[in-house]
C-alpha cells in the first residue's frame, strides 16, 4: 500500500477530528518513571501504552485518588 497524499489527507482530518493529543514526559534518570517501566506495567495488563495511561487516569479521577492541591503562584 503506498501512502498517496489522499491516504495522508485523510489521516490527518480523522485524527483532528477523532483524538486529542496529550503528550507526558517522564525522567529517565527516575527507575519508575521511564516509559520502559510504564511500557511493561501495560504489556503486563494487555494493553498499549497509550490505553493504560488513559484507563490509569480516569481511575485516579473515579476514585479520588488524589487530593486537590492548590498551586501557589510564586514571584521569583
Amino acid at each position: 500500500m503506498t501512502n498517496t497524499q489522499a491516504r495522508r489527507n485523510a489521516s490527518s482530518k480523522y485524527l483532528s477530528e477523532k483524538v486529542d493529543d496529550i503528550k507526558i514526559r517522564v525522567p529517565k534518570e527516575d527507575k519508575k518513571g521511564n516509559k520502559d517501566y510504564f511500557k511493561a506495567m501495560a504489556d503486563k495488563y494487555g494493553m498499549s501504552l497509550n490505553q493504560f495511561a488513559i484507563e490509569s487516569m480516569k481511575y485516579c479521577i473515579d476514585n479520588k485518588v488524589f487530593k486537590k492541591v492548590r498551586h501557589e503562584k510564586t514571584n521569583t
